[in-house]
């Protein structure tokens, strides 16, 4: 049976500091209150606070000084995966860049746990794509389809750091990829993209899967930047 635990307090408490850290309540380089100022601001008891700030520090997002005031971390230089899947959790605090910034990220890791996959394991990766041709031309089908393609490709590279790294921004994946496959172009760059991959996969030819991903994310790149720019236009 699947039990749905509710959130612990500390929990609670370091997702509102947090949002208040990203929404500029606290900024980069700034220091939060007295602990027991802030425990009383947040309502929580001195443990629960303590606790939170444990967890903000272990990730990155706070520096806790001993006799000194806790100091706001430059958590994009200094934070780690969790501070990853953090941002990626709150699609309203994102930086302009962070989509495109993310997008680059992926042309530099997809060809290559793709590549991995197709040397590794050809047939997971077929079995992966066999829906492809099915596939209704709607944006959230081909969002849903496109998380999972490469959530498969991870895990048959046999390198669980791309699933992992893939996993921290999963809350953001689907939201991003409805809306960029709004538009027909790139719904039909993706489609080419999973035939010429399926393709590359049946005749073993990993170098092709390689090369097959890396233009295609590379399109998307451009794509998404262009439909932002089209965006702003409008306005």
């Amino acid at each position: 049976m699947h039990w749905d635990i509710p959130p612990k307090p500390a929990e609670i408490t370091e997702n509102r500091l947090i949002d208040a850290i990203l929404g500029g309540a606290f900024p980069i380089g700034s220091s939060l209150p007295a602990e027991r100022e802030l425990a009383a601001q947040l309502g929580v008891t001195r443990p629960t606070l303590r606790e939170a700030l444990q967890r903000l520090g272990r990730d990155g997002w706070i520096e806790v000084r001993h006799g000194r005031p806790t100091r706001v971390r430059d958590y994009w230089r200094e934070g780690n995966l969790g501070v990853l899947g953090a941002i990626a959790r709150r699609a309203e605090n994102l930086p302009e860049d962070f989509v495109p910034n993310l997008l680059y990220v992926r042309l530099v890791m997809a060809p290559a746990y793709t590549r991995l996959a197709v040397e590794s394991a050809p047939q997971q990766v077929q079995t992966a794509l066999q829906a492809q041709g099915q596939l209704p031309d709607e944006p959230a089908a081909l969002a849903e389809f496109d998380w999972q393609l490469h959530y498969q490709l991870t895990l048959a590279s046999g390198n669980p750091i791309f699933t992992l790294i893939l996993n921290g921004f999963s809350d953001l994946y689907l939201p991003m990829a409805r809306l960029y496959f709004q538009t027909a172009q790139a719904r039909a760059s993706s489609r080419r993209f999973y035939a010429d991959l399926l393709a590359a996969a049946l005749a073993q030819d990993a170098q092709a899967a390689e090369e097959i991903t890396r233009q295609v994310m590379a399109d998307s790149l451009e794509l998404w930047q262009q439909a932002k720019q089209d965006e702003n236009a409008r306005r």
